[in-house]
């Protein structure tokens, strides 16, 4: 078991080594907390966060950047990480969105957020796909996909706030 967690994370190595350009921490410009204080989804979004009690609350701008950068609807991983932890509440190893059934390990929350960001966006699985098929994909429980609709539609009609201009 031990060696096949240390084949894991050398894998993990060499994958974020390879997209260090496009993922990560490291390659992430820094982000500061008040890069989004006049982004109107930013108040909505730690309002959404503080109701659920989540330990996400302060990494709130990550999930607008996220969503920006890899042209994903902001309301998508939040919705997710209430569902799979809770809002991160009951997250292990950073892993608020329940990826791989919960054991993948995450060094950091804004770390966490961008490679699921990442991986959505970009992965073959889930590229190109309809909400509801990436939402399938990512969990094929009967009602998730629906529960995760209800969840975005929470946090508030998208169209009132896309046109804040892109952080990109």
């Amino acid at each position: 078991m031990r060696w096949f967690k240390v084949k894991k994370a050398i894998a993990a190595a060499v994958f974020f080594s390879l997209t260090s350009g496009t993922l990560g921490p490291r390659s992430q410009p820094r982000l500061h907390p008040t890069a989004y204080s006049s982004d109107p989804r930013l108040s909505r979004l730690k309002a959404f966060l503080h109701a659920h009690r989540s330990p996400l609350y302060a990494h709130a701008h990550h999930f607008l950047r996220a969503a920006d950068l890899y042209g994903l609807d902001w309301r998508l991983l939040p919705a997710i990480a209430v569902l799979e932890t809770g809002a991160g509440r009951t997250a292990r190893n950073n892993n608020f969105f329940g990826w791989a059934s919960g054991e993948r390990l995450f060094p950091s929350a804004p770390y966490a957020i961008h490679w699921v960001a990442w991986r959505l966006a970009r992965s073959p699985l889930y590229r190109g796909r309809t909400l509801d098929a990436v939402l399938r994909t990512y969990n094929p429980q009967p009602n998730y996909a629906r529960r995760v609709a209800a969840l975005m539609r929470r946090l508030g009609n998208v169209e009132q706030l896309r046109s804040y201009p892109s952080r990109k």
